[in-house]
């Protein structure tokens, strides 16, 4: 089932002056058709799989896959129209097969002899792409496609390809079309933040001197994956960084008395990932860090207080500077203090809590907000939570409690 809006993708195309959208980033197909886009894209170039999005909200979606990807897809995304185009995997039905000797006729029935590829053919599938076009009448039209991830040699072949088209940078359609999240999508972010915090509350448990980096990134994943199968879902993915003392990169390093603590984590879910952040120490923490602390806290809760529709993204990053300006930190700078929060590339997603950012925030975007200050030869100090925007505000994630954590007293 696609994630995609189709009423706002029209509104977008229309306000872009676009009449499509084509997706070639992986990520960006799964958005878009409701299914994977299959192994042949792992090879980081345009073409392997193709999703094109009409500005018609009336118009059907349509993909091209790999004839390996192609079962996948029809079962999740049947009504989607689909086109495909062979790989270097070779797959055969061989029911009723009994012998060698029946294994040819095999691929003949099933339509699949032939040769393959060595990994997939740009051109075929850029030839399929100009047939689609052609049947929706969109022949000679302005076409909006993701350049932020298209190479820029498959770009150079696909005007080359299909020349009649004015092909044009569809990225930022794309990013405001991803950032308000479905119901289904929100669902995901919610089982990978609760994934993670339990993964979080382990670590603390094991947190005891003389513990080690390692130990502690361990008793993370383990409380995550035992709280995705308690709660009947699966993790897709893992990731953490999370250091101990001064030595902000050292990870050989183990917990000493009062020593930071910082735990940066996520889990994905199909693909989504969490994101938050916790400080701790075993024993008192020196009272500089309390106090750069306090300082963060002060400037979370300020960014918190702007998080509401309507308001832009740069006026969370504004009060949360302005408060650690107030705080004594006249030199602290920092580029962003969070980000949306979903299935594209990385952790962080676009818009980001940053300085003039005039993006508006809007009720269903999930986003994380973070106060952190690193400090080498001092250690690092973090709060960030996530947040489902709504109408009237926030709901949080997370439960755990943003102070600075002193776990010898726990």
């Amino acid at each position: 089932m696609s994630d995609l809006d189709r009423k706002r993708a029209e509104r977008l195309m229309r306000e872009a002056d676009l009449d499509a959208l084509v997706l070639f980033q992986p990520e960006a197909f799964q958005y878009a058709i409701g299914a994977p886009a299959g192994v042949a894209t792992m090879w980081g170039r345009a073409g392997a799989a193709i999703a094109l999005v009409p500005g018609n909200a009336q118009r059907p979606l349509a993909a091209i896959v790999s004839d390996h990807a192609a079962p996948m897809v029809r079962q999740r995304a049947s009504e989607i129209e689909i086109h495909t185009h062979r790989i270097w995997i070779d797959v055969v039905n061989m029911s009723g097969v009994k012998a060698i000797c029946d294994v040819d006729e095999a691929y003949r029935r099933a339509g699949i002899a032939g040769t393959r590829p060595e990994t997939f053919d740009r051109a075929t599938c850029f030839n399929l792409l100009s047939d689609l076009l052609r049947d929706q009448g969109l022949t000679n039209a302005k076409i909006g496609i993701d350049l932020e991830f298209m190479p820029a040699a498959d770009f150079e072949a696909l005007k080359r390809s299909i020349p009649a088209v004015h092909w044009v940078d569809g990225s930022l359609v794309l990013r405001r079309l991803r950032v308000v999240k479905t119901t289904r999508e929100i669902e995901r972010l919610a089982r990978a933040a609760i994934a993670a915090e339990a993964g979080l509350k382990r670590m603390m448990e094991a947190v005891s001197l003389n513990a080690s980096v390692p130990t502690l990134s361990a008793a993370w994943k383990a409380g995550a994956q035992e709280a995705a199968k308690a709660g009947d879902f699966s993790l897709s993915g893992h990731w953490d960084y999370i250091s101990v003392g001064a030595d902000l990169s050292d990870r050989a390093a183990k917990v000493t008395p009062g020593a930071l603590i910082k735990a940066d984590v996520g889990t994905l879910v199909d693909g989504y990932s969490s994101d938050g952040a916790r400080t701790m120490t075993y024993g008192p923490a020196p009272s500089l860090a309390q106090d750069i602390f306090r300082a963060l806290e002060t400037a979370f809760d300020a960014g918190l207080e702007q998080i509401r529709p309507g308001n832009t993204f740069g006026a969370v990053h504004d009060a949360m500077l302005l408060s650690m300006r107030r705080d004594g930190f006249g030199e602290y700078y920092r580029g962003h203090f969070g980000h949306s929060v979903g299935g594209g590339v990385g952790i962080e997603e676009w818009p980001f809590f940053s300085a003039g950012s005039l993006e508006i925030i809007e009720a269903d975007m999930v986003v994380a907000l973070e106060a952190p200050f690193y400090g080498q030869n001092f250690g690092g100090l973090m709060i960030e939570d996530q947040f489902l925007v709504t109408p009237n505000g926030t709901q949080c994630m997370n439960s755990l409690p943003r102070h600075l954590l002193d776990l010898a007293k726990v």
